[in-house]
């Protein structure tokens, strides 16, 4: 937990601002201080009077408070706390802290800390892409600022991508990662741990392939919780729409056979999550030549089976990692189904979901999951695939912690 520690949240201008009281309550909730900091834009969406209520203290917001700086009061602040964080940290935050820029309360405090500094930004998707901000990421980085998000997915001006702000519950992991509190249950500093994500394309010719409609966002996210939590992560992906995490390993294939040779190069490790919508079958014998329409009618496509990764990783006689997960997308009978699968396959959990086009799912923000293992079925309520990651991966700390 993190009782007795000392956060200063920096709360910056934004829409996701109003996620900052959810994570002033979250921190409160595992025995943590927040002393709140609020820039002018970050008034704009939420009120001082809210969050001073909720963080049970004054909130700071002017740099030249006569009475604060009587005691020098921004350095003390500066210093005093175990981490400082900014949600949401903007664009223009950022880049005065790339650049040392000290214009109010909030980037002087940046500046003037010896405390360790957690990033979790949020902002427009082309502004976070644009080459400006990407440098003063790096920057950043090489400084020694530590990040959590952004997520992808959709945003209040409309667009699609990454920017979103990390869920409170994503940011808490983060913090209690940077404060090496929670060990040994939630911890997973030290342990590797290998992911799978996204569809596998599996060639007809050079120009066509068979697919899926996973988009690799659980996947991603997972890979992106384990890391917060401090895990060596090897993330091996197929062809997804979402873009791999950074701060950790990545091994891009496009098939099922290369999936599963990269899996096998990766081996040993701590946990494996196999959260890939691999394909189950491919064309024999691709051609090497686009297929062209032809009077004889319709090409005669044959079909093999694809190699069961999860199961091979499951029953290994050695080396086989202490905790296997693998996933269960079903349209029907779901927990049935995904039992059944369990005991097929060997492995220790199966996260279960049910992708029928009604639900969104597939592709989508959101999940609802049901957790099957040896203790039966646990449903999970639905909530974003951020969140559920974060959920999955404090299970999965607690339960390899246990195990040594």
């Amino acid at each position: 937990m993190l009782a007795g520690k000392k956060i200063l949240l920096i709360i910056g201008g934004g829409i996701a601002a109003y996620k900052s009281l959810e994570l002033i309550r979250r921190l409160q909730d595992q025995g943590a201080s927040v002393t709140p900091v609020l820039t002018r834009a970050g008034e704009e969406f939420v009120t001082p009077l809210s969050v001073s209520a909720l963080a049970g203290t004054a909130v700071h917001r002017d740099l030249f408070d006569l009475t604060a700086e009587a005691e020098m009061g921004h350095i003390q602040l500066s210093r005093s706390a175990d981490l400082v964080v900014v949600a949401p940290a903007t664009a223009d935050l950022m880049a005065k802290m790339a650049h040392g820029l000290a214009n109010d309360l909030a980037s002087t405090l940046l500046l003037a800390t010896d405390t360790k500094v957690l990033l979790a930004p949020a902002m427009n998707v082309r502004m976070w892409d644009h080459a400006a901000t990407q440098r003063n990421i790096k920057t950043l980085r090489g400084d020694g600022v530590q990040f959590v998000g952004p997520n992808e997915g959709g945003m209040a001006c409309g667009e699609f991508g990454p920017g979103r702000l990390a869920e409170p519950d994503e940011i808490l992991a983060a913090i209690t990662a940077q404060l090496g509190a929670n060990a040994p249950q939630g911890s997973l500093a030290g342990r590797r741990i290998l992911v799978t994500s996204g569809p596998t394309h599996e060639p007809i010719d050079p120009v066509r392939y068979i697919a899926n409609r996973s988009s690799g966002a659980q996947g991603t996210a997972l890979a992106r919780a384990l890391r917060d939590q401090g895990a060596e992560v090897v993330f091996i992906t197929g062809p997804a729409d979402i873009r791999p995490p950074e701060g950790v390993e990545v091994v891009a294939v496009q098939s099922a056979l290369e999936m599963e040779a990269a899996v096998q190069a990766a081996l040993p490790v701590d946990a494996g999550v196999f959260a890939a919508a691999v394909a189950d079958w491919r064309v024999a014998s691709a051609s090497d030549r686009k297929l062209k329409k032809s009077k004889d009618g319709l090409p005669v496509l044959e079909f093999a089976e694809n190699p069961d990764i999860l199961k091979t990783v499951s029953r290994m006689a050695q080396g086989r990692p202490p905790l296997v997960v693998g996933f269960a997308a079903e349209t029907n009978d779901v927990v049935e189904n995904a039992t059944a699968k369990r005991l097929r396959k060997g492995c220790d959990w199966i996260v279960a979901n049910d992708v029928s086009p009604a639900t969104g799912i597939m592709g989508g923000d959101e999940n609802a999951v049901i957790l099957i293992s040896d203790q039966g079925a646990e449903e999970w309520p639905r909530m974003g695939k951020a969140e559920v990651a974060t959920r999955l991966a404090a299970r999965i700390a607690t339960t390899l912690n246990s195990k040594s």
